[in-house]
């Protein structure tokens, strides 16, 4: 046959998705734009900027679904698998850069906080006025809760790859990992809500709510991905030897672990005063 496949990698055909993705994206960002840049009068509803969401929403889901078929249809063969690893390890290490932006600013206004008098003199830290968590009560339970679902995504995980393909814990194991995940984000949802400090007008409460609410979005989509291979795993996807899309919500399930340790120990603890 003129076009028989010789060959383990995979040519992927002519997609829309991109293009789309793109378009979608430039949108979004344009009605964003057009919204905060008139007054409050005739600003009126982010209308443009919706619609561009929606774009990027429905393309995200067209597009990952396209790649969950090339998986279920065998076009995932193990030299793909690997070159998937890669780039998701790559994605990781671009997050690691993208919060270590985060922690930066922490550590430098922690370190030497701005007061009226500098770069002479320091000011004080945490600043006037600000009323810090105690990281012992809500926080500490926080951390427990994020480290019980990364312990049940790893025997969801375990259950997959070592213990003959064991359905019923991969299944329960996902479960557990969600609901914990959700559980987080109400926990910080309702330690937001009883801040005493904002977001604007002082560097703690900007770097706080920067720091945890980024981590906070990675928390959810963590979720989302979770529930998506729960759903996945009812469908009867995945295998001991072929299991990518699993992998990688593990990877980054743990990682947002990683990430919630050192905000807890740098931001909570140390970075009380």
């Amino acid at each position: 046959m003129a076009h028989a496949k010789n060959h383990d990698y995979h040519i992927l055909p002519p997609s829309i998705w991109p293009f789309a993705g793109a378009l979608s994206a430039f949108v979004m960002l344009f009605g964003v734009v057009m919204w905060m840049n008139h007054g409050a009068a005739e600003r009126g509803t982010p209308f443009i900027a919706l619609i561009g969401l929606l774009g990027v929403l429905y393309t995200m889901y067209a597009w990952w679904s396209a790649v969950v078929h090339e998986a279920n249809t065998g076009d995932h063969t193990p030299v793909v698998r690997i070159g998937l690893r890669y780039g998701f390890i790559m994605f990781i290490m671009s997050e690691v850069m993208f919060f270590a932006a985060w922690f930066w600013t922490f550590f430098k206004h922690r370190m030497y906080p701005m007061g009226p008098l500098s770069p002479i003199q320091d000011g004080v830290w945490p600043p006037a006025g600000i009323e810090l968590f105690d990281p012992w009560h809500l926080p500490i339970i926080n951390t427990l809760i994020l480290l019980c679902s990364g312990a049940a995504a790893t025997w969801a995980h375990h259950a997959l790859v070592h213990d003959n393909n064991n359905r019923r814990d991969i299944k329960n194991g996902l479960i557990l990992a969600v609901v914990l995940g959700v559980m987080f984000t109400f926990f910080q949802a309702y330690e937001y809500a009883h801040a005493g400090f904002g977001f604007a007008g002082n560097i703690y409460g900007a770097s706080f709510f920067m720091a945890t609410g980024f981590h906070g979005a990675h928390v959810i989509i963590g979720s989302i991905f979770l529930l998506v291979c729960l759903i996945r795993t009812y469908n009867g996807d995945f295998t001991p030897e072929a299991h990518v899309g699993f992998e990688a919500a593990a990877w980054y399930w743990h990682f947002v672990d990683v990430v919630w340790l050192f905000l807890f120990a740098a931001v909570y603890v140390w970075g009380a005063g």
